[in-house]
């Protein structure tokens, strides 16, 4: 963003000028102790500035940005009362300097310092302090920069970004465990890290800024519990409006300091624990608890397009409930910009965090499916990567006169069944077609499935432009009793749209073919 440097009520090219004096050096370096402030570093996310001139970073992922100059700066690290808890839950914080990690810890002190860098000649750096565990166990202080400099003004706010998103959930946004070794570990703040959360990715991956409200075990209506009564104490609306839940941090969120043009979220995997044991009853009551808190995001977002999510650890019955809730809103409200998806699921192939949440491999899927719903949203170009684009495609077979058979679709897992009486004369007597597909020009893809037929049963198949005809990959796979996958990378230089996969299965009589996980992934 531009700043008004020379006072005149207005941003030009003269500020411009002005500016290049600043980084100017007079050549007489001499030692700066400087406050952290809104003047001289980017806040990202929720925080608050004290009386003690110490700024603490109080969300996930919420962290300073700035530029500085100098032969050696350091700055100070400052820990809240939760560095007294048990080591495995104190909070987490890293130090990244231009673009480098130069320390990841869990804080276990009151107050450290951090050398950023040191030399004999003058350099300018970029600097990012960011919060990687969650709210629920504690903040990170950051306070006074010490720079052996000889720049007038040394320490300069990174420039804001021109997308602003603001993420809204639990565990699973704060990236719960994404660092652990298994299931079956138990949750420690060393293995929580917001840099591998969907969240971080997804504004990563769209070079936007963001803001994370999400607190383990919360959810709309009820946290997460392991009995039949509602857990009221852990629910995210009631602290939606303030920088923090804690009562050191419980103060009024000033929305307009971080205007957001989209907000997602992925909130009811912890109601699922509650709305779940009766879903009529309580799927009612978790959908107006639902719309209740859209209006609440929409009262302090007015104009932000709001994305609702939900399915990464399941919780697939409250689907409907939150489709109600988003109509509902959309109907007393006459504003439209919001739509829900269901998230990337986690499968055992893709591995496991800690207590069963998602793997950085999840998470990294689930951004590249955000992404592309903000792009589509914003009406913004989506670059495709990580996209399953087959992933909403449709099946349908064909078969000549010589053939007959039938088929089904399975919604539950995404399966294609085939069962031929006759097969025809030909293979192309009996066709699958997976139809409704767009691809990226220029763009290099992923073809994997997994199908199961009778053995020597060979099944010829290609990708074409449905219009044309035109054929861009072809193979030929060749059945053996038992349910195989295959998987393969094509470069695609002239389609863009219309495309379709077609399995040519004919001339065998009284035969199944079973077609399951079907995907065509951008990789490249």
């Amino acid at each position: 963003d531009g700043q008004d440097i020379n006072g005149d009520g207005r941003v030009d090219v003269y500020d411009v000028i002005e500016m290049r004096k600043l980084f100017v050096g007079t050549g007489e370096f001499t030692e700066q102790i400087i406050d952290v402030s809104d003047k001289n570093v980017k806040y990202i996310g929720r925080n608050i500035y004290d009386e003690n001139s110490i700024a603490w970073l109080v969300q996930s992922g919420s962290a300073i940005e700035f530029n500085v100059t100098g032969k050696s700066a350091e700055i100070t690290i400052s820990g809240d009362d939760f560095i007294r808890s048990d080591e495995k839950y104190r909070p987490r914080y890293a130090v990244i300097v231009d673009g480098e990690i130069i320390l990841d810890e869990v804080l276990g002190i009151s107050e450290k310092t951090v050398e950023l860098f040191s030399g004999d000649t003058s350099k300018t750096a970029v600097v990012k302090i960011i919060h990687l565990s969650e709210a629920n166990n504690g903040a990170i202080g950051v306070s006074r920069l010490k720079v052996n400099t000889d720049s007038p003004i040394p320490v300069l706010p990174t420039a804001k970004k021109d997308l602003q998103i603001e993420f809204i959930g639990d565990s699973i946004t704060c990236a719960y465990g994404v660092e652990g070794k298994d299931q079956y570990e138990s949750f420690m703040t060393s293995t929580e890290n917001f840099m591998k959360s969907y969240a971080y990715l997804t504004a990563d991956q769209l070079d936007a800024d963001y803001s994370a409200v999400c607190y383990g075990g919360h959810g709309i209506i009820s946290g997460y519990t392991s009995t039949d009564e509602k857990e009221t104490d852990n629910i995210v609306p009631d602290c939606y409006e303030y920088v923090g839940k804690h009562k050191n941090y419980r103060i009024p969120w000033d929305f307009d300091s971080q205007k957001n043009d989209v907000v997602v979220v992925n909130l009811g995997t912890n109601d699922h624990t509650y709305v779940s044991k009766d879903i009529e009853t309580r799927g009612i009551e978790f959908a107006e608890g639902y719309t209740e808190f859209l209006n609440t995001i929409h009262e302090k977002n007015p104009d932000a397009y709001i994305i609702c999510t939900l399915g990464t650890m399941g919780g697939t019955e409250e689907f409907p409930y939150i489709e109600q809730a988003v109509d509902t809103f959309k109907k007393e409200s006459g504003y439209d910009k919001i739509m829900f998806y269901k998230s990337a699921v986690q499968t055992q192939s893709d591995g496991m965090g800690s207590d069963w949440h998602p793997s950085e491999k999840t998470q990294k899927n689930s951004a590249y499916v955000l992404a592309d719903k903000i792009c589509q949203a914003l009406g913004m170009e989506s670059n495709q990567i990580g996209i399953d684009v087959a992933a909403d495609a449709e099946y349908s077979a064909v078969t000549d006169d010589t053939a007959n058979m039938s088929d089904y679709f399975s919604e539950w897992d995404k399966s294609y069944h085939i069962t031929t009486v006759t097969g025809g004369e030909y293979h192309h007597s009996v066709q699958a077609l997976v139809s409704g597909i767009d691809l990226k020009q220029n763009g290099k893809y992923r073809l994997s499935f997994q199908i199961d037929t009778s053995e020597d049963m060979e099944i010829p198949f290609y990708i074409k432009n449905e219009p044309t005809g035109e054929v861009i990959f072809k193979d030929v796979f060749n059945g053996t009793g038992t349910k195989l996958a295959y998987e393969t990378e094509f470069d695609n230089s002239t389609i863009t749209s219309d495309v379709q996969i077609v399995f040519e299965m004919g001339g065998t009589d009284n035969s199944r073919v079973s077609i399951h996980e079907l995907k065509l992934v951008r990789i490249a």
